[in-house]
């Protein structure tokens, strides 16, 4: 399901994201990801499990998969996220990863690069503002958001839509 709008209708989509891991760092860890998008008129919460993973990778996964979700509207999003992985990735580190090559400045390469090429990608062909939000602060779209990441850990490769 794909979040549509009539362009002369929204002036905005609003993206929370989080992810979430069981085990972070361990070789079982279990992770989950959630997105929550509203637009003037509806709300649409999707989110997801995945296996062998970090939380890192729940953090961009979370973001893909929100941005997946309106990838053909030119309405301008704004992503919100607690995660400052995230938030340097794509306004510092992006560009100059894609410069050299997806490599670091020390010539290892890039951690998660396959989910940093993604989101690229999909980035690429949208207008997104990216915003930090402080995490487990009482925001009331994070803590959601968080609840749903959590939630979906265990669920590996099932992806849920949730309604309000």
């Amino acid at each position: 399901m794909k979040l549509r709008t009539h362009r002369h209708m929204t002036k905005e989509i609003i993206i929370h994201t989080d992810g979430a891991c069981s085990g972070n760092g361990t070789d079982n860890a279990q992770g989950g990801w959630a997105a929550i998008l509203t637009n003037d008129t509806k709300q649409l919460c999707i989110s997801g499990g995945v296996p062998d993973t970090t939380n890192q990778r729940m953090e961009l996964q979370a973001a893909i998969e929100g941005l997946k979700a309106v990838k053909n509207i030119d309405t301008p999003i704004t992503l919100f996220t607690d995660s400052m992985y995230l938030i340097n990735g794509c306004s510092k580190w992006l560009e100059k990863w894609k410069a050299n090559d997806w490599k670091l400045s020390k010539g290892k390469p890039v951690k998660n690069v396959d989910l940093w090429q993604e989101l690229d990608t999909i980035q690429s062909k949208l207008t997104v503002t990216y915003v930090w939000v402080k995490g487990h602060n009482g925001d009331p779209m994070n803590e959601r958001a968080d609840r749903l990441a959590t939630k979906a850990i265990g669920q590996p490769n099932k992806r849920q839509v949730h309604t309000k």
